[in-house]
C-alpha cells in the first residue's frame, strides 16, 4: 500500500489508504452467518479482517478444502500450510466442490480479477485474444464454480478504465452474461455478483438489466473520479449514499494483520489480485 494518496477526514481523524478503505469496506459486508468462499489476495485480506473484527463466528473456505480456517498470516497461495493448520477440518478437493459448494453450502463467494465489465463478467485468464494473448494472467482456479454455485458474489478490485472495461476479454468466472435474465436462460439459479467494492466505492447490478451501477461513494471520492475510472458510460443510482471512513479499530486491525504476513513471508505487501 505504499506510494497511495493518504485520505483524511479532519483533525483527529486516523489517515487510511485507499486500499485500507476498499479493504475495510469490504469486510464490513459480510456477516456471522456466512459460510465464504475465499479468493487469495484482497478477498482474503478483507474475508480476514472481518474475522478478526466484528464477524468472529464466520465460515471461511479456501479452494483446497480448508474449512473454518483462522489464518494468523494471510496464505500465499490455497495451498499455502497456514490454511491447513488453522482450520477446523481440510476436505479432499472434490468434496470441496461437490458437497460444499454445488451441494449450495456456500452463502458467500468473495472474488477478485483483472477485468469486469459491465454486468460483472470477471477475467482472470489473458489480456488480449485467448490464442495470441498481450498478458496470460494466472487463470480461473475454482473461480468459474464459485461464481456459478456460491448464494451470492463479491467482487473487490481498484477502479480504473484498464480493469473496468465494457467488455472482459475473456469470461472466467461468469457474472450476468449480456444483462438482464442471462443467468437463469442458463439454468443457473444462484444471485451471481451482487457487489463490487472499489477503491472509489460501491456498486450494485440494476435489478431489471443487471448493469453495475453506483451506490455508495467513498469520503473524497468525486463522481468524476468514479466516471473516469470507468471504461463504460458508469450509472449512478438514484440515491447514492456516502460510504462510512474505517475506524482505527479496523486499521489497527487491518495493518498489524499485513505487518504479520510480511515478516512471515519476507514481502513488502500481502494484496494480490483476488484470484483463487
Amino acid at each position: 500500500m505504499s506510494g497511495e494518496r493518504v485520505v483524511t477526514r479532519g483533525a483527529g481523524t486516523t489517515a487510511y489508504t485507499p486500499t485500507e478503505m476498499m479493504t475495510v469496506t469490504a469486510a464490513r459486508a459480510l456477516t456471522n452467518d456466512d459460510v465464504c468462499f475465499v479468493g487469495i489476495g484482497a478477498p482474503s485480506a478483507a474475508c480476514n479482517l472481518a474475522r478478526l473484527t466484528h464477524v468472529p463466528a464466520i465460515t471461511l473456505i479456501y479452494e483446497s478444502g480448508t474449512i473454518a480456517t483462522k489464518p494468523d498470516v494471510l496464505p500465499l497461495s490455497i495451498g499455502d500450510p497456514e490454511l491447513c493448520a488453522t482450520a477446523l477440518a481440510t476436505v479432499s478437493v472434490p468434496e470441496m466442490f461437490q458437497y460444499w459448494l454445488q451441494g449450495g453450502r456456500v452463502t458467500v463467494g468473495f472474488l477478485g480479477g483483472a477485468q469486469i465489465d459491465r454486468f460483472g463478467n470477471i477475467n482472470s485468464t489473458v489480456i488480449g485474444p485467448y490464442d495470441h494473448p498481450r498478458v496470460r494472467l494466472p487463470g480461473a482456479g475454482g473461480a468459474p464454480e464459485i461464481a456459478s454455485a456460491c448464494g451470492q458474489i463479491y467482487a473487490i478490485m481498484r477502479q480504473s478504465p484498464r480493469a473496468f472495461v465494457p467488455k472482459v476479454d475473456f469470461i472466467t468466472s461468469f457474472g450476468h452474461g449480456d444483462g438482464g435474465d442471462h443467468r437463469r436462460r442458463l439454468g443457473l439459479r444462484t444471485a451471481g455478483i451482487t457487489l463490487v467494492i472499489t477503491d472509489l466505492g460501491l456498486l450494485r447490478p440494476d435489478p431489471e438489466t443487471k448493469e453495475l451501477t453506483v451506490t455508495a461513494i467513498h469520503p473524497g471520492v468525486t463522481r468524476d473520479q468514479i466516471t473516469q475510472a470507468t471504461g463504460w458510460p458508469i450509472r449512478f443510482a438514484t440515491d447514492v449514499s456516502a460510504t462510512p471512513p474505517p475506524d482505527s479499530h479496523d486499521l489497527d486491525v487491518l495493518r498489524d494483520l499485513l505487518a504479520r504476513t510480511a515478516r512471515a513471508h519476507g514481502t513488502t505487501s500481502a494484496a494480490g489480485d483476488g484470484s483463487t
